[in-house]
């Protein structure tokens, strides 16, 4: 007969690889298509921004990448309804992101927009994650140390992605035409790596709680 506990236990530890897997897929993904795009299709090494890999050979890895985050965030079971809910927003606009390509050039189109916008309520969903509910602890009991160290890692990333995000904004509005510097991509990065490790430490990838 199998142990309860030790079933409840596989079940756990799978679900804390899945959050270290999101994460993985979080803080890699830039890097990957940047080097599969210069070295398997002889592209650019930095597009203008992430999301402009979907026009490139990286298409599929970027669309496959957007699904897999989103379908685990459709199946991510927090601490209450509200957690539900924010995983299942932040799978759908996940979707959006992948299946609503940003605007090859020239001015935005409405899909471009439809693209925008779910980019952005995805980062804000993402950094809110970070912020107010990878910070919960359950009611029956304090927070461990390594607990608190884990909040201290949620909440700057939580910042740095809102800070990204703003940073973005304020180029986009700002940015002359004739600029060849990747800003976007650079604080699109700088706002994925943040989520990948807010990530990893869910999965208590870092500082985790002794057995």
């Amino acid at each position: 007969m199998v142990d309860i506990k030790e079933k409840f236990s596989r079940h756990t530890y799978s679900y804390w690889t899945l959050r270290k897997a999101v994460g993985w897929i979080g803080l890699l993904l830039p890097f990957v298509l940047m080097l599969g795009g210069l070295i398997i299709f002889h592209g650019k090494l930095i597009e203008g921004s992430i999301s402009y890999y979907y026009h490139t050979g990286m298409g599929d890895v970027f669309v496959g990448a957007l699904c897999a985050v989103a379908l685990f965030l459709f199946f991510y079971s927090g601490f209450d309804k509200w957690d539900d809910w924010a995983g299942n927003l932040a799978g759908l606009f996940a979707i959006g992101v992948a299946w609503f390509p940003t605007t090859k050039s020239g001015p935005e189109d409405w899909v471009g927009i439809i693209h925008l916008t779910c980019a952005v309520l995805f980062f804000l969903i993402l950094a809110s994650f970070s912020f107010f509910l990878f910070t919960k602890t359950a009611k029956d009991k304090g927070p461990t140390k390594q607990k608190k160290k884990r909040n201290v890692i949620y909440r700057i990333c939580g910042l740095v992605m809102v800070a990204s995000l703003i940073a973005i904004v304020i180029f986009m509005a700002i940015r002359d035409d004739n600029s060849k510097f990747p800003f976007v991509f650079l604080g699109e990065t700088i706002a994925l790596v943040a989520f990948g490790i807010s990530w990893l430490t869910k999965g208590e990838a870092i500082y985790p709680d002794k057995k």
